[in-house]
């Protein structure tokens, strides 16, 4: 399994633009893959699970994947995080 934290950088947190580029990345991958915030772990494959997630601006993340490519998903989708998933 890989792991890594991630923090939201973009002020409007994870809404539908942001949750909808993390599920497309997510599909990509074979791996299962997941985001974890406080004690609720969701599966980043779902949109709707990320919208009802409620991560906001400074949020830390858990993301980790497990599979035959879960070094390459944690990060490309650890990327969008980064980029601020292309808002600002």
């Amino acid at each position: 399994m890989t792991t890594r934290i991630v923090t939201i950088l973009n002020r409007a947190g994870i809404h539908a633009r942001p949750a909808s580029l993390i599920v497309q990345a997510a599909q990509a991958f074979e791996s299962s893959i997941w985001i974890e915030k406080d004690d609720v772990k969701i599966n980043v494959k779902s949109i709707m699970n990320l919208l009802t997630l409620e991560a906001t601006y400074q949020t830390k993340l858990t993301l980790s994947a497990e599979g035959p490519d879960e070094d390459d998903a944690v990060i490309e989708i650890s990327r969008l995080f980064e980029n601020r998933f292309k808002e600002e």
